[in-house]
């Protein structure tokens, strides 16, 4: 049996949809977008999900979400910490904003030894991508992945959003941009901040990545890379794309992109709740969830 496992990152705040969204229920017996990520992992073939919180809300976490796992699949709880930092350094006093999603991979070092997908909380991937990470590993074994998404199944109605735009040759990753301010205009064209052309056939990333191990030894060491430049500044961020993006640029790593024909959708307004539980009503009518997850 193979082994692998689904990195759940949860500690954001959420700062643009005003609250805790992770612990949200969007499904009718109160399942959350996690809880639907949790059950396409473990038909997908997962045997292990670990989930990065902060400490402050794990009583609520468990609570809401994790405890109804347990005997479903093994799970580990792991804290983003602003101050787990390289033993060189220390947090800024006057730091509050989070490190970024590389540091809260990195907070999972000493939790995971297998392959594994990591995943944000509050997006819902859909089960093929998913299964597509899964399969890939079974296959593989070795280098890293991302899950690629069609841009146009992964805007919001309620506001511009950022993504990963991807650049590509034969199925290997070239580099992922950061896109900023990208939405549909009045008519119904998409537009975002860069001087570009997009026709919303694009594929991009939503920060669904698969993973070796290996993964935490360049963590390691870029964080404090990252850190000699930037700690001063309260507002930078060790960013999981910039890591890859880097592997690639050098030759350390390839990553291979695997397109998924899911629908991503995500709360990343609060006006953008409704249609979730719309699409969670939707694939629930059709068979592909049952009324109660767990």
């Amino acid at each position: 049996m193979k082994n692998i496992t689904l990195l759940v990152m949860a500690a954001g705040m959420g700062s643009r949809y005003g609250g805790l969204k992770q612990l949200d229920a969007v499904g009718p017996s109160g399942e959350t977008i996690i809880d639907f990520s949790v059950y396409d992992a473990i038909i997908a073939g997962y045997n292990k999900v670990v989930f990065i919180i902060r400490e402050d809300f794990e009583k609520q976490f468990k609570e809401k979400i994790s405890n109804k796992y347990q005997d479903k699949i093994e799970v580990e709880i792991v804290y983003q910490d602003l101050h787990d930092l390289p033993d060189s350094f220390s947090c800024p006093e006057d730091r509050s904003k989070p490190w970024g999603t590389g540091q809260a991979i990195l907070a999972a070092r000493n939790v995971i030894s297998d392959p594994f997908a990591a995943i944000n909380g509050d997006d819902f991937y859909g089960r093929e991508s998913f299964k597509i990470i899964s399969d890939y590993y079974s296959s593989v074994k070795r280098g890293f992945a991302m899950a690629a998404f069609q841009l146009d199944k992964t805007l919001s109605d309620y506001g511009s959003v950022s993504r990963g735009i991807c650049e590509q040759n034969l199925n290997e990753l070239v580099t992922v941009v950061e896109t900023h301010g990208i939405k549909k205009n009045s008519a119904g064209n998409i537009e975002c901040d860069r001087d570009i052309s997009l026709l919303g056939n694009e594929l991009v990333s939503m920060n669904m990545w698969g993973f070796m191990p290996s993964l935490f030894d360049y963590l390691g060491k870029m964080f404090s890379e990252f850190l000699d430049k930037n700690i001063s500044d309260l507002k930078s961020e060790f960013l999981i794309p910039s890591v890859v993006n880097d592997l690639i640029e050098k030759n350390i790593e390839k990553v291979q992109v695997l397109k998924t024909r899911s629908k991503w959708f995500g709360v990343t307004y609060i006006e953008d709740k409704p249609f979730v539980k719309n699409q969670i009503k939707e694939l629930i009518q059709s068979g592909i969830y049952p009324e109660k997850l767990f």
